[in-house]
């Protein structure tokens, strides 16, 4: 394998630029360490030469890195217990880390794709020198989050691509990873709008908390707020107006989740419920009007965390059931038992439904039809949360916003059937 004078002057260049960084993260201290400005190219040179002497092989580059790893743990068995008494950088593994990644370098840039060596490299630095953010990150994280990370990673990169692509059954034409995939993009969704909440807004943020809720769940964001309002932690129409602006962000909301699917029926839909989405932005700017003036709390209920394997299990059943409930009331009863389906399903979460028919769940609908369900499942669950806003508000404290969520749903069946022959 030939080395190139660009190749030769990327390894030099990188290693130079990781020697950079690793002598300005120990400058504050004035104990000498192995590896810096010149050691680091040396090292990246020095495997750059020994892979090119037996590359088919790598002996050569094996005994190299085998004498770089003997003079490393000299050196980390000289240095753990002083560095470990006193508390200072450089006691752990990253010393003989930093120096074995500079010896990869020179046959990483030589056998992959230029990017990879820059990934490395860049990410070695960043990691350098995010030492201190690092480590206190780890300290605020509830440890409950860090089980939620893993928990998203066992939903998207173990479950999903173990499960086939095809119909396991002649009464719908789901297939288990659509099931899943429906799964993973509505928690994702919830997930990181979960986490913006938490870790990026204010916690007493009730704006922040409207939208980011009604991105995840416009019910449960209403209930939330409802027995907020209820406790007096603000003010009434500050609390009506985060409901209405809760469920004004789920169309938008139905129309992203939908185009990952289908972006046909997203095309479909989008005008109707721009302008549903537009109508509940304006009441709820109404609703905020009557807040000028009037007092309350300022703390603000923190929703728990919305990824949970339970929730997702649940979530892959209802998806099933409603699929094969769709299938059977769509080859029993026509259009209008989807219809009425989607009002029943209302009542419940409508994202099993929506993705059902997104996928293609009601079995050879037309666009128009399916998108007239999504809306009409839509504006039953408006129904839903307005019961919810006076059970707990009461229904005169709650009249606004239940009026508003009751006319958005009027006005979506309205939009729904609008040009349908």
């Amino acid at each position: 394998m030939a080395l190139s004078p660009e190749g030769l002057a990327l390894v030099l260049g990188l290693s130079f630029f990781f020697g950079l960084a690793f002598e300005e993260f120990y400058i504050s201290n004035p104990k000498k360490r192995p590896g810096g400005v010149r050691t680091f190219p040396m090292l990246a040179l020095a495997g750059l030469g020994l892979y090119l002497l037996d590359p088919a092989n790598l002996v050569a580059f094996c005994v190299g890195l085998f004498i770089l790893g003997i003079w490393l743990y000299a050196y980390y068995r000289a240095r753990w217990a002083d560095a470990g008494s006193s508390g200072e950088p450089g006691g752990g593994l990253i010393i003989p880390v930093c120096n074995m990644i500079a010896y990869l370098l020179g046959p990483i840039s030589l056998t992959q794709p230029h990017w990879v060596a820059v990934s490395l490299t860049v990410s070695g630095v960043m990691l350098l020198g995010a030492k201190q953010t690092l480590h206190g990150l780890a300290q605020k994280l509830p440890a409950g989050e860090i089980v939620a990370g893993g928990k998203f990673l066992v939903l998207t990169g173990i479950v999903l691509p173990l499960l086939p692509n095809h119909p396991v059954t002649s009464l719908s034409e789901i297939t288990p990873h659509q099931v899943w995939l429906a799964v993973v993009v509505v928690s994702t969704l919830s997930y990181a709008s979960y986490m913006i909440r938490r870790y990026v807004s204010p916690e007493k943020g009730l704006l922040a908390a409207s939208v980011l809720g009604g991105l995840y769940s416009s019910t449960a964001t209403t209930v939330v707020l409802a027995r907020q309002g209820k406790a007096g932690a603000f003010s009434r129409y500050e609390i009506l107006a985060g409901i209405v602006l809760a469920t004004a962000l789920m169309y938008l909301r139905l129309c992203v989740v939908v185009a990952v699917f289908n972006l046909a029926l997203a095309a479909v839909i989008l005008p109707k419920m721009l302008v549903l989405f537009l109508v509940g932005m304006f009441l709820a700017w109404l609703c905020k009007r009557k807040a000028v003036g009037e007092t309350g709390g300022e703390q603000m209920e923190m929703q728990g965390n919305p990824l949970e394997l339970s929730a997702a299990l649940l979530f892959a059943f209802l998806f099933v059931a409603i699929s094969l409930a769709s299938t059977w009331v769509r080859s029993a009863y026509g259009e209008a038992g989807i219809y009425w389906l989607a009002s029943l399903v209302g009542v419940t979460d409508i994202d099993p439904f929506v993705l059902s028919l997104a996928q293609g769940g009601a079995g050879g609908m037309a666009l128009a039809p399916l998108g007239a369900a999504i809306m009409v499942a839509a504006s039953s669950n408006n129904v839903l949360k307005a019961v919810y806003a006076a059970g707990f508000l009461g229904v005169k404290a709650s009249l606004p916003a239940s009026l508003s969520l009751l006319f958005l749903s009027g006005l979506g069946v309205l939009l729904a059937f609008y040009g349908l022959s």
